[in-house]
């Protein structure tokens, strides 16, 4: 054998040996091992569904990410090139469907995908409403129903993760839509998990406080704005990517096996105070 050949397979190996104590590492560092699963990530441009998405690539599991932003799945392929990405905007039913065709089956669904409105009650407009409805709960619910008619025909079961909101267990000021939204969320968890549940499909959501992505620290970075919202929580901060990414890893595993039809709140103990 030539001894370049013999050099390129060293190299190849090597790398792939690489990889697979990256992997190794990171389900160590996160706790979890999701080798030989597919999980479906929307919302996976920016903040939690991006950090999810790494977070699973990490663990092992073969991930698929959607966004409707084709610019933010560039730069995550760059920084997870194994990832599987698909641009296409969750309100919009059919074309969803059409593009995940060729990507079943998935085991693992996390719905992060979401929009807010900033409208108090009085100013809600029909379109704003739809807007967020469409996407913080409709295009969950066709979306859940699609993933898990899928999951039901292999019989292998699966687990699904909603994320949802704080503003569903509390009433917000000027988030009429919003809080109205990730109630019916909320629900819509339960129920899933109950009609689910029988097939070894586990529904469960994460409802945590503000959370300092990069768009929630410009959004809260008003010591004003801020500081009365930081007094009602225990911990007294606000909630990282970490923080959420953790629990939805967590309620993914199989160390929740026996946890459904929940709403997890991540809020430092704002609801309880």
């Amino acid at each position: 054998m030539k001894p370049e050949v013999v050099i390129s397979g060293y190299r190849l190996f090597l790398r792939v040996w690489l990889a697979a104590q990256v992997i190794i590492m990171a389900a160590q560092s996160f706790g979890y091992n999701f080798k030989g699963k597919k999980a479906l990530v929307t919302g996976a441009g920016k903040g939690i569904g991006r950090a999810t998405a790494k977070a699973l690539v990490e663990c092992g599991a073969d991930v698929v990410a959607l966004s409707r932003t084709e610019s933010d799945l560039k730069t995550l392929k760059t920084e997870c090139p194994g990832i599987t990405t698909v641009c296409v905007d969750v309100a919009d039913l059919q074309a969803t469907r059409e593009k995940l065709w060729s990507i079943t089956p998935i085991d693992l669904l996390v719905n992060n995908a979401g929009v807010t409105s900033l409208q108090s009650f009085l100013e809600v407009t029909p379109e704003e409403y739809e807007k967020v409805m469409n996407v913080n709960h409709k295009a969950v619910l066709f979306l859940s129903q699609y993933v898990a008619k899928w999951m039901i025909d292999r019989g292998k079961g699966g687990a699904i993760v909603n994320v949802s909101s704080m503003a569903s267990k509390v009433a917000l000021k000027d988030h009429t839509s919003y809080c109205s939204s990730k109630a019916a969320l909320d629900m819509l968890t339960k129920v899933m998990g109950v009609e689910l549940g029988p097939h070894n499909i586990r529904v469960n959501a994460v409802n945590p406080t503000v959370v300092y992505t990069e768009m929630g620290r410009k959004a809260w970075s008003n010591p004003q704005k801020a500081t009365p919202v930081l007094q009602r929580i225990p911990t007294g901060r606000f909630a990282e990517e970490e923080d959420v990414v953790k629990a939805i890893l967590f309620l993914l595993s199989d160390s929740s096996s026996m946890i459904n039809c929940e709403t997890l709140l991540i809020d430092g103990g704002f609801c309880a105070n």
